[in-house]
């Protein structure tokens, strides 16, 4: 085989790859398609030099390169939960339909304890705390709440039945963003906070429900304890299986379906978490380039955590407000059904992102720099 041969040969493998890959994608890429014919029309002809061809082959090098370290470092995300609880919790997670279910989908979380797990490109789901499980004579494991109906400790595709808080996830969805969000739409079991990590936007923000509504609960939607403990608070839907409250039959769009009294109950207290089924418009969070998301159940009251950037990817605690400029000393507790929540116990613009600099290791203008430069030295070392 002659060098002009084997150079046309591996511009042609460095150009499939891109392409295939390209494929990949959601959306097809007109632009690249019509590039690869283009550069294949040129590899073959017999008019080609060997200059050219270098210059070819430098070019497939450079989108090789850039496509796959973007790619590379883009590949996961990952989320990590904590417990803050005073006592043992057992998180469950689902994936969306049509995603392939995580390495676990239940484990144990002992009071203090933290755990890590990674999950693909694009993957979608939400993650909740069961409470108050047991396991019988039998072996059948079941919990007070938030329980996925598995009998075991791993979910296996069950979901958490109402009350629970939830935490929701859309990763790689419209223009490569991340979606996100709090929910107490199926109810409340236990304060939940979500802290993106690495990632830009100007809704990259913390977001969740840090105010104990078992305390501040309306006594028609308690649900209480074998032992007499309030454990978690249904929604208004879940109570009274009613079309205007779960937005169903003639309510199921915004104009018909409004805020009832328990919904803006679960707002006033949680701001930034979704209280019924149309409230998005506060309650939908974007991030672009998140490397890590935590998620602390029971954070303490008057959390303020800066997301993203900050944080440098790395894991941190919420941080209490009073080694933040007392965020929230201008807050004043008010009652709920005479108990006491704090109104402004999640101030969001206390987590707001202050940068709009990706992570530097999730962006695709330094991943492609990176590769322009080698390709660029490569190319004037054999021009020049």
């Amino acid at each position: 085989m002659d060098a002009h041969t084997s150079y046309q040969k591996n511009i042609y493998f460095s150009f499939s790859i891109f392409k295939r890959r390209k494929k990949k994608e959601k959306a097809r890429d007109f632009d690249s398609e019509a590039l690869f014919c283009i550069i294949n029309s040129l590899i073959f002809s017999p008019s080609s030099s060997m200059a050219q061809l270098k210059v070819l082959c430098l070019f497939a090098l450079f989108l090789t390169i850039t496509e796959l370290f973007i790619t590379g470092v883009n590949s996961a995300a990952t989320f990590t939960m904590v417990n803050k609880c005073q006592q043992t919790i057992w998180p469950g997670l689902l994936s969306n339909a049509g995603i392939a279910p995580l390495s676990t989908t239940g484990f144990i979380l002992q009071k203090g304890e933290s755990k890590t797990i990674s999950v693909p490109t694009s993957w979608g789901g939400r993650f909740w705390a069961r409470t108050h499980c047991t396991e019988d004579s039998t072996g059948k494991f079941t919990c007070a709440t938030g329980d996925c109906g598995s009998g075991k400790l791993e979910c296996a595709g069950g979901n958490a039945a109402p009350p629970a808080t939830l935490a929701e996830f859309t990763l790689d969805g419209s223009n490569g963003m991340d979606f996100f969000d709090v929910s107490l739409v199926d109810g409340y079991n236990l304060p939940m906070l979500v802290v993106p990590q690495g990632g830009a936007g100007n809704n990259c923000t913390s977001t969740g429900c840090v105010v104990d509504l078992n305390g501040a609960c309306p006594s028609e939607l308690k649900v209480m304890s074998v032992g007499g403990e309030n454990v978690a608070c249904k929604s208004a839907c879940e109570a009274f299986q009613k079309d205007e409250y779960c937005c169903a039959g003639a309510y199921n769009n915004p104009t018909t379906c409004k805020p009832s009294s328990y919904s803006t109950l679960f707002k006033k207290a949680c701001p930034s978490a979704y209280s019924y089924a149309y409230d998005d418009k506060t309650s939908t969070f974007t991030c672009a380039g998140a490397n890590n998301y935590l998620i602390t159940f029971c954070p303490s009251p008057n959390t303020s955590q800066k997301s993203s950037s900050s944080s440098s990817g790395q894991n941190q605690e919420p941080e209490d407000s009073n080694n933040q400029n007392n965020d929230n000393s201008n807050n004043e507790p008010s009652t709920i059904n005479n108990s006491m929540v704090y109104d402004g116990a999640w101030d969001i613009s206390s987590a707001s992102s202050t940068t709009t600099c990706m992570h530097v290791f999730s962006s695709p203008a330094i991943a492609g720099a990176i590769a322009f430069l080698t390709a660029t030295f490569q190319l004037h070392r054999q021009l020049f």
